[in-house]
Order: structure tokens, then sequence, then C-alpha cells
């Protein structure tokens, strides 16, 4: 296996022209199988350039069986690194595939390695899909293997982090302004100071929080559990980054969540996040598109499905 610094380091030695306008996207589908009506049909209408894929839950060769063709014929170069029933994360790229990696080198596993990262050279940017542990409970195993694990991505990118884009569901709200309110999730994963802190890590390494910056006061969510209406409320969590290091950063040209993909029938329960690099088709189009369609703005109004 190629360390992550090799193969980063040759990637951009051989960049030898100017990038080209990108649109990166990350979408954790919730079952890959379940997914392919909505899947392919938003890769038409979007056209992204690069996706990062979370919770594929299938083998690489069922990954390649279901979808192989379909993906080729639309252009795009696939990097899978899956299980059964489980995790899987995969990159599709239209703009090379380069130096792919499968795992983290050095990483922990629960008890053994997960498919939970892959990663891989597309057009000179260095782009890592990443599925992070739930943590299932605060001081649980789990949750200590979480913050291993984070540990254990932040070394790797530390070692060539400008031109690096981190993609996927983070498992991890980054502030209180990340959930439609924080007193829901006392006592709860995804917002605990040493979940913040292990994430707080990984950008110290040089990675900026892409979404938030451009839009750094806006309500934005990627998530909403599907009980309870929590997603016509707007009761969500932004969980779903794209981490970027400073080259990458300066070329954002728009940063948006694709809540569209939510709606309908037989959606994941996570929206794409889409960023578009030098250019922006779509325009400089606002946080979240289309807007909430019922936002519940004040805290206190409504529980998770789960809470008594």
């Amino acid at each position: 296996m190629l360390t992550w610094a090799a193969a980063h380091g040759e990637a951009t030695r051989e960049l030898a022209v100017p990038w080209e306008a990108v649109r990166i996207a990350t979408w954790n589908v919730n079952s890959l199988k379940q997914r392919v009506p909505r899947l392919l049909p938003w890769l038409e209408e979007r056209r992204p350039d690069v996706v990062c894929l979370q919770e594929t839950k299938l083998t690489d060769d069922a990954f390649a069986e279901l979808l192989g063709a379909e993906l080729a014929d639309r252009g795009y170069e696939v990097a899978t690194h899956g299980e059964r029933a489980w995790n899987g994360v995969a990159i599709l790229s239209r703009v090379g595939l380069e130096d792919v990696v499968a795992g983290i080198d050095g990483a922990p596993g629960f008890p053994h390695p997960e498919a939970r990262a892959i990663s891989a050279t597309c057009d000179g940017v260095r782009v890592v899909s990443v599925y992070v542990p739930n943590g299932r409970e605060p001081g649980s195993e789990h949750y200590e293997y979480k913050l291993a694990w984070l540990a254990s991505l932040r070394d790797m990118v530390a070692a060539a982090p400008e031109a690096t884009v981190v993609c996927g569901d983070m498992n991890i709200a980054p502030k209180d302004d990340d959930v439609f309110d924080p007193s829901a999730y006392v006592g709860q994963t995804h917002v605990t100071p040493p979940e913040r802190a292990a994430l707080a890590d990984l950008q110290g390494v040089g990675l900026h929080d892409l979404v938030r910056d451009h839009w750094p006061t806006e309500r934005v969510f990627t998530y909403w559990d599907y009980r309870a209406g929590m997603f016509h409320q707007d009761l969500g969590m932004r969980i779903d980054l794209v981490l970027g290091g400073d080259e990458v950063a300066a070329r954002v040209k728009a940063a948006w969540v694709d809540r569209q993909a939510r709606k309908g029938k037989g959606p994941s329960d996570h929206a794409p996040v889409i960023i578009d690099l030098d250019e922006a088709p779509d325009g400089n189009i606002g946080p979240v598109v289309p807007p909430p369609s019922a936002p519940v703005t004040g805290r206190g109004k409504a529980k998770l499905p789960q809470s008594p």
C-alpha cells in the first residue's frame, strides 16, 4: 500500500497543467442498492465530476456488478472499499483516479479494520471519502474507537493537507449551530466535547470547513432522521462535511447542500453536499437548495424521535 505522503507527492509532481473547474460531491447513500433509482438520475442532473459515497453496504464485487457498467457509461472511473451489509465507501471520478489507497494505515478496527476510508488523486486533488464511526454512546468502546479512528485520519492527512479534500459523513456536528436544538442532543454522541475536539484536531492540520466558511451564519443541515417528520420540519444536523486544504479552499466558488435529493420517494436520510471549484455552473445559489419547506427555528419546541 502506498503511504499518504508518497501517493500525494507523486500526484502533485505529475500535475503539469492548471486545474480544471471541478464539482465535488459527497453523499451518504445509506445502502447503495436501495438508492440506485435516486443516484443515477442525480448524477445526470447535477453532473458532479467527483463523488464520494458512504454507507454503500456492498462488497467491491457487488458494487461493480450493480453499477459498474452504468457508471462507466456516464464516464466515471470507480474506486471502492466495501464490505457486506455494513459501512463501505467509494470515489467516482470523471477527472482521473490515481494512486488509490483503501483504508488508513495504522487505523484501529472494531475489532478488525472496517471499510471506512478510501483515497485517490483526482485532477491533482487528493480526495478522501470517509465514513467516521458513529460512536454509539459516549464512553463506550465504540466511542473510544471513533476518537482513535479520527486520530489516525488526522495523522494521515497531516502529511500533505494543502491540496487535500476530506469528504464524508463525519458523524459529528462541529458546533451547536450545526444542530436544530442543542438541548435535544444532551448526553448523545455527535455533539460531545471530545468528538468535537477530535474533529478540530483534524481541521487543525490545515483543513477548512468549506460549507461553513462560505456560509458562516446560515442554517445548514445535511441529515434528518426518517421519523417524526424531522425532514419536513427541518429538524436536522450538519454532519456531512467537506474539509479542504488551502489550495482547495482558495478555489471554492459555491458550496451547498442538495436538499432536493432528500425529498420524494426512497431517499437517503442524508443529502449530498456539493462544492464547486473555479466555476459555479448554477451560480452561488445559497447554502441549501431548495430552501427548507417548514423549518422549526425555536429551541425546545421539538425532541428527537427516540427522546421520551
